[in-house]
């Protein structure tokens, strides 16, 4: 290459490197004068997304109670999060459409539930091809597994938290569940019956 065109060539990248920065000093000086600052370059699509289920989860980790409802939409990023309502006596329906009874018919039911710690779909097996965890009639023990949860993608094994007979399986299989709804009703089992 003629030492001629190198020079015009290293001059030419020298304009444009002056006429980059004079039109960054330009945007400042505008940014500057009506109170705007310049807009970041736009994120990849997904991180957006991303960014917000990560904020959700943390949320979701850091409230004194697992949310009740969670709504996020990827076009113009929107996400609603909905915390149950401590419920008053004679107050609304609790999550699942149950009514609080008085603490008379409370005091009746004497079945223990395995509850849903969060909402979520609630399945009675750990695949479609795999039998139930639990059926009805069957013996359970605290901590065993009886379903799962599935919530933002992810699967939780729900547990139970005490021993009882199955006696109702509240929650159909593959099901919507809110946030501390019935998922399993739990008769108490004397040791007679156990044996």
């Amino acid at each position: 290459m003629k030492p001629e065109r190198v020079e015009w060539e290293r001059r030419e990248l020298a304009r444009r490197e002056e006429d980059r920065r004079e039109l960054a000093r330009e945007d400042r000086r505008h940014a500057g004068m009506n109170g705007t600052k310049p807009e970041p370059p736009a994120p990849a699509p997904g991180e957006v997304l991303d960014a917000v289920c990560r904020n959700v989860a943390q949320l979701a980790k850091a409230a004194p109670a697992p949310p009740r409802r969670i709504r996020m939409q990827d076009g113009q990023t929107s996400v609603e999060v909905e915390w149950p309502d401590p419920v008053a006596p004679g107050g609304p329906a609790l999550p699942g459409g149950e009514q609080p009874g008085d603490p008379a018919e409370e005091e009746q039911d004497t079945h223990t539930y395995v509850r849903a710690p969060m909402v979520g779909t609630f399945y009675h097996a750990s695949s479609p091809e795999s039998p139930p965890f639990v059926s009805i009639g069957d013996l359970v023990q605290p901590g065993q597994p009886v379903g799962i949860l599935e919530a933002m993608k992810m699967m939780s094994t729900i547990t139970s938290a005490v021993g009882g007979k199955v006696v109702e399986m509240v929650a159909p299989n593959a099901q919507p569940v809110e946030f501390d709804q019935r998922l399993i009703a739990l008769e108490p089992v004397t040791v007679e019956e156990e044996g």
